[in-house]
């Protein structure tokens, strides 16, 4: 007997013990998707190489076009206080989101559809969603998890003929039921059943379920031609115990009998469609089961594959929209607003926030377009999408607050010259869905990183349950070696992997020692609390914070190295910083709570010699905030999907900052002072070189900063 099946025997029962039981359910989710870039973070051993050589994000030059026409007609066509007074899209949008295939966006040409790549679909949710959120959703959401994708990877060849060019055009429209009243979070545990019938159809019998369902929170079932559900499948012919089949994804039309789509739901107040859906003995025959009857009970597999790379797209992109036009916002804000006798972004309150926000930007958005280019290589990183699914959302509502507390009485009142209010509003909702992110973080980033980004603990847990020594012992062995080296390069030096931008190799060379304590803090969280720490929801939100830091540092390099761009330097150097420093200190904050003795000697042990990087300091907030100010170009590649709507609030800054562009900041400055002298818009005006010029920003500065009334 070799040493590894005798270490296997030997810790077979008390791993058995220690490790937490594993459903079928927990396992689909666990499987679905790949290990991208985060698993080498989880291991302790980045390589900037491999990092690197994800490569730029890239269009096509159909994409780029697209991009270019038909999405700046759209937002040109999109008044985001009229659409969100009506409660819904102008006849005229939906016409034209039909028309040009925005519902078909990921189905392949040869179906009818745009067949763009994940970057191109993601940069168009984007930019419809800086001028108005609830177009952004409409598009989105057929794009998403739903009926295309489903059946592009899981359908018959007899559906997809039928389905997906109607589909594509926009003949019909999809919406996916997933969400019960009493299965929210807990989405594996739907209550709606099917149980397995036959039924005369035309003289034919015909086998299927008979399905009664509730669902609700379902986006765009009011308008809904074809309905995507998820429901248990039962066969109560079997014997007790086998008779669950499982999850199961089915397309139903609409009408069908037995099926009801409910009153409206209002999100927020939204105006995108949403509502529930109900069902009472609602005949879906094998046809109607996506991938036919042998994908019966494969439906969890199917839709957590799904999400593993559409929470990469989606909620993300609206997080990033929300922090584009955010800093976009504050900082146009900040030139035209004057009190005191400056433009309020040159105190030094307001440029600090707007500052942090326009660092936090640079690493969200650069974990977004990494994890982007990454999906369009071929990846399906799990892990990182749920990583985005919350970091982004999160720097979104964090940024709309910052920008709206720079906005003060602008920003609430509501009205068509209301800069964020809409967006304000909408924010909860992309906190919410596709996993609420408390459930997100606590549960999802680090308890499916653990297991799916570990070298060793997948292969540790299926060999427990395969009760095989070997392998069992293989893999304790190679835990033991990788503990023992995480361990020496947490202690003394961790070296750098691959070469960084020569720019950022301080930086790189303090995230790969920061990975391995990382790597080291997760195997001595799982070993000295074992199963126990799947239940330990505030401990492993701090795992999955930290892997999430790291993440976003390292996306950060990435976008550095491949934009080669050194204007961005001093924000790539912030945002790593800045990175950095949260993941130090989620670690300390971390072993403080852990609940096991010694548990400060160990932190201490593990985090001396961490080569502590400062975080920024005031004067290089200010740096960069009037870096933002003085260089227009520097703001427009932080924020490249701001774009133009019908009118609104947002046309009228973007005109201010035009003509405040052409008559210089020592002449908009010397403008003012004769405002406040004259109290004459026309006498300050005269005063000037050109006095036609000083005259119109005046007068858009002036629009920029009135606000709506109504009528009693």
């Amino acid at each position: 007997m070799g040493i590894a099946s005798i270490v296997g025997q030997l810790a077979m029962a008390p791993f058995a013990k220690a490790l937490p039981a594993m459903g079928d359910t927990e396992r689909a989710a666990l499987e679905a998707g790949t290990v991208g870039f985060e698993g080498q973070l989880f291991a302790g051993t980045p390589d900037f190489d491999a990092l690197i050589a994800t490569g730029p994000n890239k269009l096509t030059a159909d994409e780029q076009s697209f991009l270019d026409n038909e999405v700046r007609v759209l937002c040109g066509m999109l008044d985001d206080f009229a659409i969100d007074t009506a409660r819904d899209l102008p006849p005229e949008v939906w016409q034209f989101m039909r028309d040009k295939r925005f519902f078909g966006m990921i189905i392949p040409k040869e179906w009818g559809g745009l067949g763009f790549g994940h970057f191109a679909h993601a940069a168009v949710v984007t930019r419809l969603a800086t001028v108005n959120v609830s177009a952004a959703v409409t598009a989105m959401v057929p794009n998403s998890l739903g009926p295309a994708e489903l059946l592009l990877h899981h359908g018959t060849d007899q559906q997809k003929k039928h389905y997906l060019p109607r589909l594509a055009d926009g003949r019909d429209l999809p919406c996916f039921g997933l969400t019960s009243p009493y299965a929210g979070s807990d989405a594996a545990s739907i209550p709606d059943r099917g149980i397995l019938t036959t039924r005369e159809i035309d003289g034919q019998q015909v086998r299927g379920f008979s399905v009664t369902f509730s669902k609700r929170y379902i986006t765009l079932a009011p308008v809904a031609t074809v309905v995507g559900l998820a429901f248990n499948a039962c066969d109560e012919s079997r014997p007790e115990g086998e008779r669950d089949l499982g999850i199961t994804c089915a397309l139903i039309p609409v009408p069908t009998p037995g099926m009801q789509i409910g009153r409206r739901h209002r999100p927020m107040d939204s105006a995108f469609m949403n509502g529930p859906i109900f069902g009472e003995d609602v005949f879906v025959p094998m046809d109607w089961i996506i991938g036919g009857e042998k994908q019966v009970g494969q439906g969890w597999r199917m839709l957590m594959e799904s999400l593993a790379a559409g929470r990469a797209i989606s909620l993300p992109a609206l997080g990033a929209a929300t922090q584009q036009s955010s800093v976009f916002i504050a900082n146009g804000y900040g030139e035209v607003r004057e009190q005191f006798g400056l433009p309020i972004g040159k105190f030094d309150a307001v440029a600090g926030i707007i500052a942090g926000m326009a660092v936090a930007l640079y690493a969200t958005d650069a974990a977004r377009r990494f994890t982007a280019a990454a999906l369009d290589n071929g990846g399906q990183p799990a892990v990182a999408s749920a990583i985005l699914k919350v970091h982004l959302t999160e720097a979104g509502r964090t940024s709309i607050n910052h920008a709206m507390d720079i906005l003060g009485g602008k920003g609430i009142i509501n009205g068509p010259s209301n800069l964020l209010s809409v967006a304000y509003r909408h924010m909860p909702v992309a906190i919410t869905v596709e996993g609420a992110n408390i459930l997100t973080r606590s549960l999802i980033i680090f308890g499916q990183g653990a297991v799916r980004c570990h070298p060793y603990v997948m292969a540790e847990m299926q060999a427990v349950a395969d009760k095989n020594d070997e392998v069992l012992g293989r893999a304790l062995l190679g835990h033991g070696g990788h503990v023992a080296k995480n361990f020496w390069r947490s202690l003394f030096d961790a070296p750098v992997v691959g070469t960084p931008p020569q720019d950022l190799a301080h930086e790189a060379r303090m995230l790969a020692r920061l990975s391995a304590k990382y790597a080291l803090t997760c195997d001595l969280a799982m070993g000295l609390l074992g199963g126990k720490l799947k239940r330990m929801e505030l401990l492993s939100s701090r795992l999955g914070d930290c892997l999430a830091h790291l993440y976003m540092a390292s996306a950060s390099i990435w976008r550095y190295a491949v934009e080669g761009d050194a204007q961005m330097l001093p924000l790539a150097r912030a945002a790593l910083r800045t990175q950095l420093d949260a993941a130090e200190e989620v670690l300390k904050d971390l072993y403080a709570n852990l609940p096991t003795p010694g548990r400060r000697l160990i932190g201490r042990l593990v985090l001396r010699r961490t080569a502590h990087l400062a975080p920024l300091r005031d004067v290089q907030m200010l740096a960069l905030a009037k870096l933002l100010r003085e260089n227009p170009s520097v703001v427009q590649r932080l924020c490249p999907d701001v774009s133009v709507p019908k009118g609104g609030g947002l046309v009228d800054l973007m005109k201010a900052l035009e003509l405040a562009a052409q008559l210089g900041d020592d002449a908009s400055a010397q403008l003012n002072k004769l405002v406040r002298r004259t109290h004459s818009f026309e006498e300050a005006a005269a005063g000037m070189p050109n006095p036609a010029l000083a005259l119109a920003y005046l007068q858009a500065a002036d629009k920029v900063i009135q606000v709506d009334d109504f009528a009693p």
